[in-house]
């Protein structure tokens, strides 16, 4: 190689510079389209998340939306991941005075059922409309994104199974792989949450309801985990 062929470091800055901003600019339109879809689901259900709409809300062309996501399914595993992510996120910060780790999976669990997440300004309606679109798709997923719903999910599934290897080591929880426990955990509280939520779909949200199954749910997985 000649040093004709070499690049030189101003170059190279000035080469990274233009990539950066490209970067920053194609997720910066990404985040859009996210953003979008959650809104539709707040507002109008599954019903309404189609990429007309996504589009509409955003002004972005279809080609833009084609140029990051290869389909709506894509899209719509961005939102749980996004999700995912923000609520394990906002659960860290909330259980991080905790000492003890049962109780700091209690928390965690009974925030999944109640729906309480980052997103604290949705009224009960828009969270119940996005809970039950949002159950809908995570079951039609599992079975047809498997891997890329659980690579989703994996956030979560991890701040739970951190919980775990602390009870255990505290000899509050029995012996056993933390991450297998935890995906245990997590798919019989999710299970739950995605029939109850389907099974009342288009009924006003009862919290009191939801408060009560939040303390058989974790009743039932503290017996499943006891030591």
């Amino acid at each position: 190689m000649t040093h004709k062929e070499i690049p030189a470091l101003w170059e190279e800055r000035s080469a990274n510079r233009v990539i950066e901003a490209g970067r920053d600019q194609l997720l910066k339109r990404s985040r859009q389209l996210v953003e979008a879809a959650y809104e539709l689901l707040d507002e109008e259900g599954l019903e309404g998340l189609t990429i007309r709409a996504v589009l509409r809300k955003t002004g972005l062309s279809r080609r833009a939306f084609y140029e990051r996501f290869a389909d709506k399914d894509e899209l719509v595993l961005a939102v749980f991941e996004q999700s995912i992510r923000l609520a394990t996120e906002h659960y860290s910060e909330q259980i991080s005075h905790i000492t003890d780790p049962v109780e700091r999976l209690k928390l965690i669990l009974t925030w999944i059922v109640l729906g309480s997440s980052a997103a604290g300004d949705a009224t009960a309606a828009s969270r119940k409309r996005r809970g039950a679109a949002m159950s809908r798709e995570h079951l039609r997923l599992a079975q047809t994104r498997g891997d890329d719903l659980q690579a989703a999910l994996a956030p979560l599934i991890s701040l739970i199974a951190r919980q775990l290897a602390d009870g255990m080591a505290a000899g509050a929880v029995r012996r056993a792989d933390p991450q297998r426990l935890a995906t245990l955990v997590y798919n019989l509280v999710s299970t739950t949450v995605h029939t109850e939520l389907l099974a009342h779909d288009g009924v006003q949200p009862d919290q009191s309801s939801r408060v009560q199954l939040a303390t058989e749910i974790w009743e039932f997985c503290l017996r499943a985990i006891a030591a």
